[in-house]
C-alpha cells in the first residue's frame, strides 16, 4: 500500500504540474483512492464483469453482476465450463441481456481454447492486449482499458471513447459541447504517462456539484 501510495504522489504531482486545470479537479476531488476499485479475480471474471457493466449504469450494473455471481453460490468466480453449462434462460432471470449472454459463453469458450491469462497479457504492451482480446464477441477496446486499469493496473490508459471521460472534460475544460475522440486524445497529452490517474480524477469530478 505505501508503494501505491508514493506512486499515486508523483503522478498527482506530475499531473499537476502539467496541467492547471486537472490540477484544480485534483485538488477538489481529493486523494486517489484508485487502488480500492481495483478488480481480483482471473481474466474470465474481470472481463465477464466488464461485459455486464456496458451500457448500464454502475448501480444496475452492480445489481446484476450480484445476481450474476449468485448463480454459483460454491465457488467464489465461476469457470469457463460453469458458464458454458449455465442455460440461457438462467443467465436471462438473472438480468443478462441476450446479447452479453452471447458475449459471456463466447468468452467462456475463448479461455477454454487458449486465450492468454492475465499472466502472459502482464507481458505484453497496453495495445498488444487490446489486440488479443477483442477478437472476442462483445469485448471492445473500451472493455480492454478497463481491464488494462481495474485489473492491470497500468497507468497509462486513456479511454478516449467514454462517456464519463468525455463528460468529466467537457465540465472541467468548460467545453460547449461532449468532446470527440481526438479532443480527448489532444487535452489527455500533457497527462502522460500517468492518464489512468487523470482518467480516475474526470470520472470522480462528476461526483461533486462544482467544477471550476
Amino acid at each position: 500500500m505505501l508503494f501505491i501510495l508514493m506512486d499515486y504522489a508523483i503522478a498527482l504531482s506530475t499531473l499537476k504540474q502539467a496541467d492547471p486545470i486537472l490540477a484544480r479537479l485534483i485538488e477538489q476531488v481529493g486523494p486517489c483512492t484508485l487502488n480500492q476499485d481495483r478488480q481480483t479475480g482471473d481474466l474470465l471474471f474481470a472481463l465477464s464483469e466488464s461485459i455486464l457493466y456496458q451500457q448500464l449504469s454502475g448501480k444496475a450494473a452492480a445489481t446484476i453482476h450480484r445476481r450474476f455471481l449468485q448463480l454459483y453460490p460454491d465457488t467464489p468466480y465461476p469457470s469457463a465450463e460453469d458458464i458454458l453449462n449455465t442455460p440461457d434462460e438462467r443467465l436471462r432471470g438473472a438480468g443478462v441481456s441476450r446479447s452479453k449472454v452471447l458475449y459471456l459463453k463466447d468468452l467462456a469458450q475463448k479461455v477454454l481454447d487458449g486465450l492468454p491469462t492475465l499472466a502472459e497479457l502482464e507481458e505484453m504492451d497496453d495495445e498488444a492486449v487490446i489486440q488479443t482480446l477483442i477478437p472476442v464477441k462483445g469485448i471492445g477496446r473500451w472493455t480492454v482499458q478497463m481491464l488494462l486499469i481495474f485489473r492491470m493496473h497500468r497507468w497509462d490508459v486513456l479511454p478516449v471513447d467514454d462517456l464519463g471521460i468525455r463528460s468529466g472534460i467537457r465540465r472541467a475544460y468548460n467545453l460547449s459541447e461532449l468532446p470527440d475522440k481526438k479532443t480527448v486524445e489532444m487535452i489527455g497529452l500533457p497527462w502522460k504517462p500517468f492518464r489512468t490517474i487523470a482518467s480516475w480524477y474526470l470520472w470522480r469530478s462528476l461526483d461533486i456539484k462544482t467544477v471550476g
